[in-house]
């Protein structure tokens, strides 16, 4: 079974997601036949590479909103990462544009396969929300490549290029034709669609689902809605953990 998973690196409900969903595919009894590819999608393809602004007040002028709402979505945000053993540190992340840091997470899968890109895509996240890293700052990208699994002179040399650029906006062109408006956003098999950070258990029924439909034609279905997630308009939405 395949699980195309969009996310943006800086989207608190994809490190949510992300979170929730390994947690139901690490109980799923045909783990080890299921192969998760990670796809790109921008929130903000105008954001400036690295923002001087702190998150709240970003947040709070990008979609008018109150500071003091901002921050409050933040806690929340935070409770719900302690929860899943997750360190949200909103007050030190560093907001900037995503575009290298997925094209980096292509460069993984090209060296190393699915796996890899994994694993360069938990890394990035973390350094963003857990370590205070400019994740959109292309030396601190350089300075992780080691920790991706990836030399730093390829990394650079990847970074002075265009390189996995038309992939980015390959996975994008993807995501509006098959309706994501909003992140996280997984496809099972490209016949399930779930949105949005979901309980553990949403991800576990979805995968008995999947997995006993794979032979059969069906038409694509989607699933849990209207639950935790980020689009162009901004993050909204709460899911039990």
């Amino acid at each position: 079974m395949k699980i195309d998973i969009w996310t943006d690196i800086v989207c608190p409900y994809c490190y949510l997601g992300r979170r929730r969903f390994e947690l139901a595919l690490e109980r799923f009894e045909h783990r080890d036949d299921v192969e998760v590819q990670w796809h790109s999608f921008e929130l903000d393809r105008n954001a400036e590479p690295v923002s001087e602004h702190d998150l709240p007040g970003l947040i709070a002028a990008k979609y008018d909103t109150s500071r003091e709402e901002a921050v409050a979505q933040h806690e929340r945000l935070a409770a719900e990462a302690a929860d899943l053993g997750l360190e949200l540190n909103w007050r030190t992340a560093r907001h900037g544009n995503t575009f290298d840091a997925h094209r980096l997470v292509h460069l993984a899968a090209e060296v190393g396969g699915p796996e890899l890109a994994g694993r360069a895509h938990e890394r990035l996240m973390r350094a963003y929300f857990t370590d205070g890293r400019a994740i959109g700052d292309r030396e601190t990208l350089v300075e992780l490549a080691p920790e991706l699994g990836l030399d730093a002179d390829a990394v650079r040399d990847m970074l002075g290029s265009d390189d996995f650029g038309n992939h980015v906006r390959s996975d994008e062109a993807t995501a509006k034709m098959l309706g994501i408006t909003g992140v996280p956003f997984f496809v099972l098999d490209r016949r399930y669609g779930i949105s949005g950070a979901q309980p553990v258990e949403v991800f576990e029924q979805a995968f008995a689902q999947a997995w006993a439909a794979k032979d059969e034609e069906r038409e694509p279905a989607m699933s849990g809605g209207g639950c935790g997630g980020c689009g162009p308009d901004g993050c909204g939405g709460a899911c039990s953990a």
